[in-house]
């Protein structure tokens, strides 16, 4: 096995691109991310492209061999990887196994998803829930969420506004992120006042639907030095499974994927929750990011709320926590997200980051789950 890095990163924005196609956003960060690596097309071995459906919204399959032949790079080996939201994390790990095999030298993992102006978005995402169980029956993933929600402020005495908070947060650091979807704040009282999805879930507390993409170049460690400054490392990628649906599982308050997962990822890396200087975690939902820092060990079962509410995971407080925005504010091109938060780590690692750079950041942690937690990736990267 050896050792990997990324050598080049990119994100387009994230918003409602009208004026943007599936094939013009991938292509967008392909070819920034190899501009940012310092590589030249025919360099490529291999792609690998997170996308959850992209059949349901713009009625278009076989994308790997789309994007190959759209963005001039036939004839590269191009697959397309599929695990619902966890697609990009998904898409990430593969590279970095061809990569760490030695199969591949310089490979691309990417992530896209094209979601409005194409078809409704509700039941084409619902397909990452059991369908014979779930959907079919009328839950959606707000309401999944919201059934969690219910429970840890039953099991835990989290609060409304301590959920409130972890978007407020959300909010605050994206206003610093020009590639966000929303980069601007919003108040607790916003989100507590804003419109009821599922109860105790508002609108602001739930991720938006999104276009967008992402890309990373990875490369043997070894090599990383020829083409940047500012290598990379991947210290460690772990991924791990949970019951598509939600009632199988002892306690709806705990991801087993995300707490399997990262303990491989920790011993992996030889590091300990308190070496992880940033950390993007999959807050999808408000509840989601309070499950998150609890499941990867930052915080004791049932203390999220109150560590939220503390400010521990501002980005000067002890954890700093989705200093891109999160998928709350940043955006969740379903997709892609995986692939963006690496990207963010990589610049926060480099000391790109701007005005939400965390300052002194060596190591950094991502965290990119599936639907309610039936797949789950984390990733470990170093300077």
């Amino acid at each position: 096995m050896r050792d990997v890095a990324i050598i080049g990163a990119s994100q387009t924005k994230f918003g409602e691109l009208w004026d943007a196609s599936f094939r013009q956003l991938i292509a967008e960060a392909g070819l920034q991310a190899i501009e940012d690596s310092n590589i030249v097309g025919n360099a490529l071995d291999a792609m690998f492209v997170g996308n959850m459906t992209a059949g349901l919204f713009i009625q278009q399959e076989h994308i790997a061999a789309l994007i190959a032949d759209h963005t001039g790079l036939n004839p590269v080996a191009s697959t397309r990887v599929e695990a619902a939201c966890a697609s990009g994390g998904l898409a990430l790990r593969q590279g970095i196994m061809a990569v760490a095999s030695g199969y591949n030298d310089i490979v691309i993992s990417a992530g896209v998803e094209k979601m409005t102006d194409v078809v409704d978005a509700t039941p084409a995402i619902a397909t990452a829930s059991d369908q014979e169980w779930e959907a079919q029956q009328g839950v959606t993933f707000p309401s999944l969420y919201a059934m969690i929600a219910k429970r840890h402020m039953y099991e835990y005495g989290t609060t409304r506004e301590q959920l409130a908070e972890f978007s407020v947060i959300n909010h605050k650091n994206a206003s610093k992120n020009p590639r966000a979807q929303y980069p601007f704040e919003i108040s607790v009282d916003k989100v507590l006042n804003s419109t009821m999805v599922a109860n105790p879930l508002t609108l602001l507390d739930c991720s938006p639907v999104t276009d967008g993409a992402a890309a990373i170049v990875l490369c043997p460690a070894e090599d990383a030095k020829k083409y940047t400054d500012t290598p990379i490392y991947v210290k460690a990628s772990a991924q791990a499974s949970d019951t598509i649906t939600l009632h199988d599982r002892k306690d709806i308050t705990t991801i087993g994927s995300t707490k399997v997962a990262s303990k491989k990822a920790y011993d992996m890396a030889g590091v300990t929750t308190k070496d992880i200087d940033a950390v993007e975690v999959h807050d999808c939902f408000s509840i989601n990011g309070i499950l998150a820092i609890e499941d990867l060990g930052f915080v004791e079962k049932g203390q999220g709320g109150p560590a939220v509410e503390e400010g521990i995971t501002q980005i000067d407080g002890e954890i700093p926590v989705n200093p891109s925005g999160g998928l709350k504010a940043r955006g969740h091109p379903l997709g892609a997200t995986g692939i963006a938060q690496t990207a963010e780590i990589v610049w926060q690692l480099r000391g790109d980051a701007g005005k939400r750079q965390i300052h002194g950041a060596e190591i950094g942690m991502t965290h990119n789950i599936g639907g309610t937690g039936g797949t789950a990736a984390v990733h470990i990267l170093s300077r």
